[in-house]
């Protein structure tokens, strides 16, 4: 099975998948008006099964819920949230331990982050 995970933001959206068990961070995508539209292509392109959508506690949730809700209404495909406490963390630690470019920091950390997501729920 080929999945996606998702690290919701109010800017951009990490991505990352799994193909045959590889995870992989993937270029994120702009929290806009085609948001669902790229995401679509991501699943398409990608020949998604499953996703995954980090979800935080507390007033954020709320607007990752509303994401979730507009993803189902929008794709056939199981959708499942998990819990993404400290995933930025755990990210910030992966970017720096690859000595990661400071300047590629923000296009780089949300995808990380949902790569933290995806790896959790699979071995799990």
């Amino acid at each position: 099975m080929n999945y996606l995970a998702i690290d919701y933001g109010s800017k951009r959206i990490g991505l990352a998948i799994a193909i045959e068990g590889i995870i992989e961070p993937i270029k994120p995508i702009s929290n806009d008006s085609n948001l669902f539209k790229n995401l679509n292509q991501v699943i398409s392109d990608y020949q998604i099964d499953k996703i995954f959508i980090g979800i935080s506690e507390g007033e954020f949730a709320k607007k990752t819920k509303k994401f979730v809700s507009g993803l189902q209404n929008m794709v056939r495909l199981p959708i499942e949230t998990t819990e993404e406490a400290v995933s930025t963390i755990e990210a910030d630690k992966i970017f720096l331990a690859n000595h990661k470019k400071k300047k590629s920091y923000k296009k780089t950390i949300d995808s990380i982050s949902a790569a933290v997501i995806l790896r959790r729920v699979i071995n799990s």
